[in-house]
């Protein structure tokens, strides 16, 4: 019975806290943007659409050369924009074209 109940209130006390946590990933897209161009010198580098015509979520990805930094924001339909994932050392892979004639 100890056991369950103490699961129980692990269980609830994780849940009540994981939305601020996350709440605090996110703001509008504008006050996103603005940070990362002022305090990172990052730059809008790629970007796409995720999910459904009806409810695509913008995926971006913004990098600086500068100081290697980069991050991954999700934008909802609402303007809603979210950190996903960011770190440093970012590198970009240029992409090598194949010769004209060449069926692959």
């Amino acid at each position: 019975m100890f056991k369950r109940l103490f699961t129980a209130t692990v269980l609830f006390g994780m849940a009540a806290t994981a939305p601020p946590a996350f709440a605090a990933n996110c703001a509008l897209r504008d006050v996103v943007v603005e940070r990362l161009e002022s305090q990172f010198s990052e730059k809008l580098t790629a970007g796409g659409l995720q999910g459904s015509r009806a409810s695509s979520s913008l995926i971006e990805v913004w990098t600086s050369t500068d100081t290697g930094t980069f991050t991954v924001i999700v934008t909802n339909p609402q303007g809603i924009s979210c950190v996903v994932a960011a770190g440093t050392d970012w590198f970009q892979q240029e992409l090598v074209k194949e010769p004209e004639g060449v069926n692959s």
